[in-house]
């Protein structure tokens, strides 16, 4: 029948109330149905029953990478329409990604298409030779919160043709899931519509009728067999219980019997030397109810010779339901090998065990790849993956503490099945607590922490931290990040404790709350992870406009210094790190120039800083993980980019969605002797060295004992003693704060109730977002909760009057790397809403401004109108830090990481430049303690004679006692009338205090004393 025969038929479809219509196919149409099937179910008709219209309301919309990609739609009446007077048609023109969607209503529940063999549709073919992909969506809270399924067709006709597609075709999308996959199980009975996805690079148009479902479900389709796991580890002369189970979609009985007949088979294990054979049918009869077990036992037999692991597949073969993915492998534990043996040091561990490996399984163990890549995890035996990592926002569903342990002990059980049963390392960035966990106690950024100036504290914040991603399953922290931040554009500022390496090298206590004791001995301890320092090196320095990587400004540029300056400001933080015995080491994007003839070099490719420097000068002995994907961006052919970091010292390669490619590359790359083999042999006994550290060969899975304290009140009180001492208080006339509880305080501003932007980038996913994304207490909450009589209003709207005083809390919205650079949209300038906001509150009012950010933020032509200003930086969950220093219950201590420029034209401004005006000078920060020193130059004086006497004789907290209260003196005298000449030695005061030199502290103060 011909598309018009058909049209003319189909126009007579009955509607069946006003969302289902249901149409009667002829028997001799495209894609005969036996007369059994059910009658077929619209979806889209397109004749206008569908709106255009997105959540939570049922319709068409559409999307893209930017502006122009969406396509352009339209209900276009055509005459050769296959079903009814109307077609969905579009242009589009797509360099990026496109297409559209059709969403159910997401108020009302999911559609059931489990009755049904497939979907269809009419697509009007241009014979282009594109692929375009079609893509349905089941489970989950809504068609955008959803697991998509994907398959594609090619467009290789001409005219109206109906694409079919049985529901057995569509596979699990791997690279991406709106909410990190549900189940990874096409759940028919709660379906939420369907989308398509245009063909990029070139203009094009289409037109589509009639989505309808087809056909009766095969049982197949809805039933399946699965196994309890993919894996089943085994102490010889143990049993295996493989227990094999069928389920339907909906839960509903079998309708029909199925059969599944087992025989272990293959593999590496001899029958009926290692094992006993099994053979036979477990049939599963018509009626059995949905999750129905049964239970094979695989006995293994004792030989008492030492050997590595060996596999037994049960070979399962299914009648009647769909198949398991894959054969279930028992595994007879390998045993009696030295490198077993837990009272043997670890490098004669190491040392047996690399002797007995293969080139392939060196390669595996060098290798990381993304979870999102690995799908159910076979390649990790496949492949002998080393490593996994979850990428920001790369998290199981839902994402809790129990998922997460789940998901890792599942990679764990996959490694199991290797020959040596090397455990994975598996890590993620938490950056300031387990900042990719809903519910974790996020702590302040870096910058927040550096503006403590409390080493002790910054190491309870990464004992918590590492506490909590040990819980979860997770060995391995990619931190902290020990750049020197030197220019506030760069969009990675706040990852940095400061602009001064003394600072930063004073904050790296860090490494000790995440790891414990330097010598490693902590490690294995269920609240220790493996430290990761980083980006190696000068990725805080890059200049202003040299990033080559897409839009980016700052990031991922080119530091140009000399060595002098190398050494001093970006390396003198790692061999800190190194001495105090960090695990990991990892290299930055960026180019370092050296000004030495070489032009600007990728620190990937650097043997001579990696090599050379960090590994033997340095000593360091942990490995070298690369950054994702960046040796991508090194010259010449992939194998080019293997080799050369490889052999520049880079040991573990982090290549999410490319790790085939690299396994294999290294591989040829060593046959051929372009790498060595004494080179892969340091790399993986680096490796292997830190996983016997943390003890995973004896203790692979999670140990979730520590669960419950994940976001405690313990770990959060934590998390508010550094939001407290954070707080840096740049200004503060007539004594404005602390608040009173009796004041009648407005609030206002776009920062003072968004959890999202009080936390930043890197939370809950890659770049943060703002709104109430994970668990925590608002600045707005926290004033609240500490009593204070306060009314909000976020755009300073509501009236002014009968206030004692205000509170406007501006700032940034989260970023992350690359994208938060100024320049790529983004300026230190407050938003126009957050300028009115301050204008209108400090016009009516007394008023205290606190500016929410991950670097300095221009106030300087508000400063007059500003009676109290502070730097609030990213503070985290725990706005009730910020509560406690607003409303007095503890003291404003907080000191300036990095120098407070007047202009963007300042940048960059640093400690120790020659020229240097700053609004506020780095290491300043007002107190509202009670007992600030007053006397002037007679008490300078005598706090100089405390200061020297306390250096000399080694008296260190008694001399920074004294450089304190030298250094709060000279502020209260220059009080906001800051100048260049008071600024420089103020600034250079704090260096020499963080590098023990406090009479020379002194000294500097004494000359920003005369000089304000």
């Amino acid at each position: 029948m011909t598309g018009l025969d058909r049209n003319s038929v189909r126009r007579t479809a009955v509607l069946a109330g006003a969302a289902l219509i249901v149409g009667l196919l002829p028997l001799a149409s495209a894609g005969t149905a036996a007369a059994a099937d059910p009658d077929p179910v619209p979806v889209d008709r397109f004749e206008g029953e569908v709106p255009f219209a997105s959540q939570p309301a049922e319709g068409l919309f559409t999307w893209g990478g930017d502006a122009d990609d969406p396509p352009e739609l339209t209900l276009a009446e055509r005459s050769d329409a296959p079903e009814g007077t109307k077609v969905l048609a579009g242009d589009y023109d797509i360099s990026g990604y496109g297409g559209f969607t059709h969403d159910y209503a997401a108020d009302r529940p999911g559609h059931d298409w489990s009755a049904h063999k497939g979907i269809r549709f009419w697509w009007d073919g241009q014979d282009n030779g594109k692929k375009t992909a079609f893509e349905i969506k089941d489970g989950g809270a809504n068609g955008e919160a959803s697991e998509l399924w994907t398959t594609s067709f090619t467009d290789d006709f001409t005219g109206w043709k109906q694409i079919e597609i049985p529901f057995g075709d569509f596979t699990y999308r791997t690279d991406y899931q709106p909410v990190g996959g549900i189940d990874q199980v096409l759940g028919l009975t709660q379906m939420w519509g369907y989308a398509v996805t245009l063909p990029v690079g070139a203009p094009g148009r289409f037109a589509m009728d009639d989505v309808e479902l087809y056909g009766k479900a095969d049982q197949s389709l809805r039933a399946s067999v699965s196994t309890d796991a993919a894996v089943y580890p085994v102490k010889e002369g143990g049993t295996a219980s493989v227990k094999v189970s069928v389920a339907t979609t909906g839960s509903a009985p079998i309708d029909e019997p199925v059969t599944v007949a087992y025989e272990s088979a293959g593999g590496t294990a001899e029958s009926a030397k290692d094992y006993t054979p099994v053979k036979g049918e477990i049939t599963f009869p018509a009626g059995t109810e949905s999750g129905a077990s049964r239970t094979v036992r695989v006995p293994t037999l004792r030989d008492r010779t030492a050997e590595a692991a060996e596999t037994v597949p049960l070979k399962l073969t299914v009648t009647g339901a769909k198949a398991p993915a894959e054969t279930p492998q028992v595994v007879i534990d390998a045993h009696g090998l030295p490198y077993l043996d837990a009272k043997l040091p670890v490098k004669k561990r190491v040392a047996d065990l690399l002797s007995r490996m293969s080139l392939a399984e060196k390669a595996g163990q060098m290798t990381q790849a993304e979870r999102g890549a690995i799908g159910a995890g076979g390649d990790i035996a496949a492949y002998d993956l080393g490593s996994l990592l979850s990428g920001g926002g790369s998290t199981p569903t839902p994402n809790t503490p129990a998922a997460w342990a789940k998901m890792i002990d599942g990679y764990q059980l996959r490694a199991q099945a290797t020959r040596f049963q090397i455990p994975l390392i598996y890590g993620v960035d938490a950056v300031h607590g387990h900042n990719n966990l809903a519910g974790a106690t996020v702590m302040p950024h870096n910058i927040g922490i550096g503006a403590t100036r409390d080493p002790a504290l910054a190491e309870r914040t990464g004992a918590v931290t590492a506490a909590e991603v040990r819980a979860t399953g997770v060995p391995w922290d990619f931190a902290p990040c020990l750049c020197v931040t030197r220019d506030e554009r760069w969009g990675r500022s706040y990852e940095s404790f400061g602009e001064d390496p003394a600072l930063v090298e004073s904050m790296e206590t860090v490494v000790q709350g995440l790891q414990g004791d330097r010598s490693g001995k902590d490690l294995k301890d269920d609240d220790r992870v493996l430290a990761t320092a980083k980006h190696f090196v000068g990725d805080g320095g890059t200049a202003y406009g040299s990033s080559t990587t897409g839009s980016y400004t700052v990031d991922q540029g080119v530091t140009k210094v000399s060595r002098q300056e190398l050494e001093a400001v970006h390396l003198a933080p790692f061999q800190e790190a190194v001495d105090r015995g960090v695990g990991t080491v990892m290299p930055s994007y960026s180019s370092l120039d050296l000004g030495d003839g070489q032009g600007p070099v990728k620190m990937h490719a650097r043997g001579d800083m990696i090599n050379g420097v960090l590994k033997d000068r340095m000593g360091f002995d942990g490995f070298v993980i690369s950054d994702w994907n960046a040796i991508d961006q090194l010259p010449g052919d992939y194998a080019a980019h293997v080799r050369t970091s490889v052999n520049a010292g880079v040991d573990m390669m982090m290549v999410p969605y490319g790790y085939k490619e690299f396994s294999a590359t290294l591989i040829d790359e060593a046959k051929a002797g372009r790498v060595t083999d004494r080179r892969i042999d340091d790399a993986v006994a680096r490796i292997l060295a830190q996983k016997f550290r943390l003890g995973l060969f004896e203790k692979p899975y999670a140990d979730t004992g520590g669960a419950s304290a994940i976001g405690s009140t313990a770990h959060r009180a934590v998390a508010r003693q550094a939001a407290a001492e954070s707080q840096v208080l740049l200004k503060n006339a007539g004594s404005v704060l602390p608040l009173k509880k009796s004041q009648k305080v407005y609030v206002a501003g776009s920062n003072a109730d968004d959890i999202g932007n009080q936390t930043g980038g890197w939370t809950i996913t890659w770049q943060g977002s703002s709104g109430n994304i994970t668990p925590g207490t608002t600045i707005l909450q926290g004033m609240r909760k500490a009593g204070g009589d306060v009314t909000y209003s976020k755009d300073a709207s509501a009236s002014t009057d009968g206030y004692d005083v205000g509170v406007v809390v501006v700032g940034e919205t989260p970023y992350a790397e690359g994208v938060g650079d100024v320049g790529n949209g983004n300026d230190l300038e407050l938003t126009a809403a957050d300028k009115a906001a301050v204008d209108k509150v400090c016009a009516a009012m007394k008023c205290a401004v606190l500016i929410v950010s991950g670097r300095p933020q221009l106030i300087g032509d508000r400063l007059g109108d500003v009676d109290a200003l502070v730097a609030s930086w990213l503070p985290g969950t725990e706005g009730d830090g910020v509560a406690d220093v607003l409303y007095g219950r503890r003291a404003f201590t907080g000191q300036l990481p990095v120098t407070w420029p007047k202009s963007e034209s300042q940048l960059p401004i640093n400690v120790g430049d020659t020229s240097y005006d700053p609004q506020f000078p780095y290491g300043w920060g007002l107190t509202t303690l009670t007992n600030v020193p007053g006397g002037g130059t007679a008490s300078l004086r005598a706090l100089a004679l405390v200061a020297a006497a306390a250096e000399r004789a080694g008296a260190d907290t008694v001399a920074r006692t004294a450089v304190t209260k030298a250094r709060l003196l000279v502020q209260q005298k220059i009080g906001t009338a800051v100048t260049a000449a008071s600024a420089k030695p103020f600034a250079d005061a704090d260096h020499l205090l963080l590098t023990g030199h406090y009479a020379d502290a002194v000294a500097k103060l004494t000359q920003a004393y005369r000089a304000g």
